[in-house]
């Protein structure tokens, strides 16, 4: 061996300090990557524009009950009001209703456009293949895909909530809230129970979010995707009204989406939210794994 040769050896140590550490810069290069899909997500004039529609379905919906009533409040029947009726009485309920309104489909439309476009948008670009030529790991891809559309998920129904407050706030009298089961809780409180169906309903558009990334690989054509996962959405809310499909309705993903409104009862109901989330949970493990093994085994040529 040269001395030029022997100077290139590295000593050896068991030091674990001289050896280098890549899972900090590793973590550091998923998160610049995650931030960068985020704000692709966020930079995309459609995306935004949906967001600007889902805060003016609200402001439409607060309008009208205010036309409609003249302000006067109107009390309904039983121990705790009904959702909409109890919005003249409360603005706050004006968020909640507009949830309940818009998560049947507008909320899962605004994701699956999202979902949809999440890989076949890049493959339709042609920057897929690009993707991949650099070192980004199939796996890695499709959970950063995933993560920024659940981030939009959770932002579509933060804006309906903020929304609604802020338009509650203005149309409506503030004060305590009655809760379905007729015990009053503070106004504060009542803000508590908001943020936490906001993000009970973003985790259920989770399922949307993994349903659309599944479709998005199967194809290099957006709009399918898109298409076909508001399709499929729809098709999965229509079955869970068939009566004769009753037996089927505790497996669909769209069962437990309404169990939110446990939250506005005291004491609150934890069982059905947390079999929702088990469901949901398991159709996302299901999906995504579907998204993987398709996206580890097909072959990008654009």
């Amino acid at each position: 061996m040269s001395v030029s040769e022997a100077s290139r050896v590295r000593p050896v140590t068991d030091d674990p300090s001289s050896r280098p550490s890549r899972a900090p810069s590793a973590l550091r290069g998923d998160l610049r990557f995650l931030r960068s899909e985020v704000l692709l997500v966020l930079s995309r004039r459609r995306n935004l524009v949906m967001l600007g529609v889902l805060a003016a379905l609200t402001v439409l919906v607060g309008v009208g009950i205010k036309l409609a009533s003249g302000g006067a409040p109107d009390q309904g029947p039983g121990g705790g009001p009904p959702l909409f009726s109890s919005i003249t009485e409360n603005g706050l309920f004006l968020a909640f209703a507009s949830l309940l309104a818009s998560l049947p489909t507008f909320l899962p439309l605004v994701v699956s456009v999202v979902a949809g476009e999440s890989v076949a948008g890049e493959a339709s670009s042609g920057t897929l293949r690009y993707l991949l030529v650099t070192p980004v790991d199939r796996t890695r891809l499709l959970v950063v895909k995933y993560l920024s559309t659940v981030f939009y998920a959770f932002l579509a129904v933060l804006t309906v909530s903020v929304t609604g407050v802020v338009v509650g706030l203005l149309l409506f009298p503030l004060g305590d809230v009655i809760l379905f089961s007729g015990t009053t809780v503070p106004y504060g409180e009542g803000l508590v129970r908001l943020a936490g169906v906001t993000v009970y309903i973003a985790l259920m558009l989770a399922t949307v979010a993994a349903l659309g990334l599944f479709v998005s690989t199967l194809t290099e054509v957006p709009v399918a995707a898109m298409s076909a996962t508001a399709i499929a959405v729809v098709l999965v809310g229509i079955m869970a009204q068939v009566p004769q499909l009753s037996w089927l309705r505790p497996f669909l993903f769209t069962d437990g989406w309404l169990a939110f409104a446990d939250l506005l009862r005291d004491p609150v109901a934890w069982n059905g939210m947390g079999q929702g989330l088990l469901l949901q949970g398991a159709w996302i493990l299901v999906l995504l794994a579907a998204a993987w093994a398709r996206m580890t085994s097909k072959d990008v040529t654009s």
